[in-house]
């Protein structure tokens, strides 16, 4: 039925105007953006798991970050340890040369002073050898108790990095004495256990950095997964967007080429007045 006072037909374009505007503002933000989630209306469970996974990578890659510092403080002590070992064989090299009956007593007074300096060095590279202010190898750090990292997303996905103390004292080697052709003979057993120490402790540490190295390279495989599943809930499809922008666009044009239309109405009627 014709009328002039209720424009139906206007109504209806300027409704379906804002379904296919309101189509097209959302696509041309997904496809500005990227996502395929710009609000929580988009996809609330999808919003929730991405918020997840999302939350999951930032904290291994922080884990990553933390299994590549651990890496380095098990290098660093790695090296103090390797150059103790280093002294010690010196040492008993010193205690073998003075243990021979061919060296009189005022070489052995020579072999001891080299020595006595030997046992220093070993306490001065123990506490000298150090991570952000922290001696490693002389049992003074939180490393000597154990310390745990985090290699994961969770409290409990953890390694814990453990450093012997490798001073003189702790390897026996304080007292030692080659001034004399007793305490040379006392002194290579005792530099034999030392050196047994002191290879246990680079063993552990190797460990240690081995279980860390395959930790970090776990980590990056999951952060790469989580990556990907990721993109697939939140990552707009540009070829489908774009598709929907066009549709849009086109339904857009051809409401308001209705609405033009539906506005038109009312003045054909009034020629039936004249």
């Amino acid at each position: 039925m014709p009328v002039i006072s209720t424009n139906t037909a206007a109504n209806s374009a300027v409704m379906y105007l804002n379904i296919n505007s309101a189509q097209e503002s959302s696509a041309l933000s997904k496809l500005s953006s990227g996502s395929r989630i710009t609000s929580a209306s988009d996809d609330a469970a999808g919003l929730a798991i991405s918020t997840r996974i999302s939350s999951d990578i930032t904290t291994l890659q922080q884990a990553a970050t933390n299994a590549s510092q651990a890496t380095s403080i098990l290098q660093t002590a790695d090296g103090g340890a390797s150059n103790i070992s280093d002294i010690l064989a010196r040492m008993k090299s010193l205690a073998s040369e003075s243990a021979s009956g061919t060296v009189t007593d005022s070489s052995r007074a020579y072999i001891n002073s080299e020595f006595s300096q030997l046992t220093g060095e070993v306490d001065s590279i123990a506490t000298g050898t150090r991570y952000s202010s922290q001696s490693l190898l002389d049992g003074s750090s939180v490393f000597s108790s154990g310390v745990a990292v985090l290699v994961g997303s969770t409290a409990a996905d953890t390694i814990t990095i453990t450093l012997t103390s490798l001073t003189s004292s702790s390897l026996g080697v304080t007292s030692l004495d080659v001034s004399t052709l007793s305490g040379a003979t006392s002194a290579l057993s005792a530099l034999d256990t030392a050196i047994d120490s002191v290879s246990a402790a680079r063993a552990t540490i190797g460990a240690q950095e081995s279980r860390f190295n395959f930790s970090a390279s776990s980590i990056s495989t999951q952060t790469q997964n989580l990556q990907s599943a990721n993109s697939v809930i939140k990552d707009v499809d540009i070829a489908a967007e774009q598709a929907t922008l066009s549709s849009a666009e086109v339904k857009t044009q051809a409401a308001v080429s209705a609405e033009t239309a539906a506005n038109q109405m009312p003045q054909y009627l009034l020629k039936l007045l004249g």
